[in-house]
């Protein structure tokens, strides 16, 4: 039974058993070959057996070149990756690192690495070698794979950290080995048919680590296991009722640390459905490109990402009509972006997503919610709010408070950090430290991230909430407002917004608008500063140490 504050929900979203049933019976037949019961959370054998399914399904294809793969081919090459790592000596409980693009060799060591119970540890590919060395630190890879073009700084960061971890490049190089003469060479010896994938306890082994040091500070990794996320992969898709292949064609236009792109990756081989991914840069000419070319029915991607499609005057060169469902998150999302969406995709679904690292999956589901709001809960978690002041639990609708959850498929915890992990699950609890609100209909709304509030003489104040205010200018692309400190008056807002194309802002206009709509305390006493574009993440969120940094020295009207 779903609670919140300890008081059963009366409204608990579940859809259909479809995808309960579909794992159910993938895994009875795992359990019933192994005699193993632990194997129903084994994500490499799930994927092993669908794998085996349906060889000539089309599993993935690279937009970039037009290339496809089906499971036949992937099973394979994985399988050969497979034995190549026991060969360099990698075993459950190792950790592997991946910073590449989305090519087709990229799904091939993650399968490999899930039969074996290696850890999988996504991270930016572009990171330049201070930010490598912090992660490979916390990390202590065993393997790396990588672009030969990044392999200087990988063996650079290596070095300094006096590890060794065997690194394969995905293209040629004459440095180490690469990807194509690894499957040749070490993964040759073993058939399909007699490869058996590694036994270990998926209740504590960890499946990912997701680095979450986003736009703050130091990176931190979120570790999952493998009992967690097979316990969360159906829930992903309880909207749907056809398994296998739920919908036709998800498109991934997130990189791989982002933990949506794991979701696909992962549920691709498991629920069977074709995956679009690209080596390429997904900018917006190219995402235009895909869409029109294969007309992906499925796509989850940042609010940052959707804003670039949906700009008036570009938008009319894609057909979005194809789009059947389409799941928005990674930041807030305005109710403005929602109805934006709308407009374009007739037929889509469009959702405002919530969830984190730490949650392993989508924290809500979506029904008939209403525009701006995250879903209602899903049967999966235990939630709370709690007054962020007094830490007393908020009962009542409407009243906004941190957002605490239970689980069984919260993280295990920050890898190598028990420190940051004391601070974030408190008695079984998960503190998210992120402000919502509850209806009387228990639709859930994101307020604004506890840490991002501002505070202006003891008045809080929410960046989400005076960018929303914001984008209701008719001129205004995107808009991002942080806080300049003040010795008297504590945060002083300041508006950072983005002109929408062949349009000009006149910042006065911005601090009027937001004058003759909120409260005096809210005001924009920081200033206007009109920008080209927002300093994002690798995975298309704000980057809001960035962007504090700009503020601080750019001229503010």
């Amino acid at each position: 039974m779903t609670t919140f504050s300890g008081v059963n929900i009366p409204k608990v979203s579940h859809v259909n058993d479809a995808s309960h049933w579909y794992i159910s019976e993938l895994t009875h037949r795992l359990v019933e070959k192994s005699g193993i019961s632990n194997d129903r959370y084994h994500v490499g054998k799930i994927i092993l057996e669908s794998l085996k399914d349906d060889p000539q399904f089309v599993l993935q294809i690279d937009g970039a070149t037009g290339e496809s793969e089906n499971c036949g081919s992937v099973l394979k090459r994985s399988v050969q990756c497979a034995n190549g790592l026991r060969k360099l000596g990698l075993k459950s409980g190792d950790v592997m690192i991946l910073m590449a693009p989305s090519h087709l060799d990229l799904a091939i060591p993650i399968y490999a690495a899930l039969y074996l119970g290696i850890t999988i540890a996504p991270i930016d590919r572009l990171l330049k070698v201070s930010e490598l060395q912090d992660i490979f630190h916390i990390d202590n890879p065993k393997a790396i794979f990588c672009q030969n073009e990044r392999l200087a700084d990988v063996l650079e960061a290596s070095k300094i950290l006096d590890v060794k971890p065997e690194v394969i490049t995905f293209d040629k190089g004459d440095q180490v080995l690469n990807f194509a003469d690894f499957l040749e060479n070490y993964g040759n010896d073993v058939s399909v048919e007699d490869f058996r994938a590694s036994d270990f306890a998926p209740s504590s082994t960890i499946i990912f680590l997701i680095n979450t040091s986003g736009t703050t500070g130091k990176p931190k990794s979120a570790a999952t296991t493998y009992r967690s996320y097979a316990i969360s992969m159906p829930y992903l898709w309880e909207r749907f009722t056809t398994f296998p292949t739920p919908t036709r064609l998800v498109v991934i236009v997130s990189p791989l640390q982002w933990m949506t792109a794991v979701f696909n990756f992962v549920g691709s081989a498991v629920f069977k459905f074709t995956r679009l991914q690209s080596s390429l840069p997904i900018t917006q000419e190219h995402a235009y490109f895909l869409f029109n070319k294969y007309k992906p029915s499925y796509m989850i991607l940042s609010p940052t990402m959707m804003t670039t499609l949906v700009t008036p005057g570009d938008r009319e060169k894609c057909d979005f009509s194809c789009f059947e469902t389409i799941l928005i998150g990674g930041s807030a999302v305005s109710k403005n972006l929602i109805e934006e969406v709308k407009k374009i995709t007739p037929k889509a679904d469009v959702f405002a997503a919530y969830g984190m690292s730490e949650s392993t999956t989508m924290i809500f589901q979506h029904g008939n919610t209403p525009a701006g709001s995250c879903g209602i809960p899903s049967g999966l978690f235990m939630y709370r709010l709690i007054d962020p002041l007094t830490g007393e639990d908020i009962h009542e609708p409407n009243v906004p408070g941190e957002l605490r959850l239970q689980s069984p498929v919260l993280f295990s915890g920050y890898y190598n950090n028990p420190e940051a992990t004391a601070a974030t699950l408190e008695d079984g609890w998960l503190k998210t430290g992120d402000i919502f609100y509850r209806d009387e209909n228990w639709n859930f709304f994101f307020v604004d991230r506890l840490k991002q509030l501002l505070k202006y003489k003891n008045h809080q104040i929410s960046p989400v909430e005076v960018e929303g205010v914001i984008r209701q200018h008719p001129s205004v692309l995107d808009v991002a407002v942080v806080g300049i400190p003040d010795p008297e008056c504590g945060d002083l807002p300041v508006a950072c917004v983005v002109p929408k194309p062949g349009h000009t802002i006149v910042p006065q206009q911005i601090k009027d608008l937001v004058k003759n709509t909120l409260v005096d305390t809210k005001q924009l006493r920081g200033g206007v500063i009109v920008m080209s574009e927002l300093p994002l993440t690798a995975t298309t969120k704000l980057h809001r140490q960035k962007l504090q940094e700009i503020v601080l020295t750019a001229k503010r009207e």
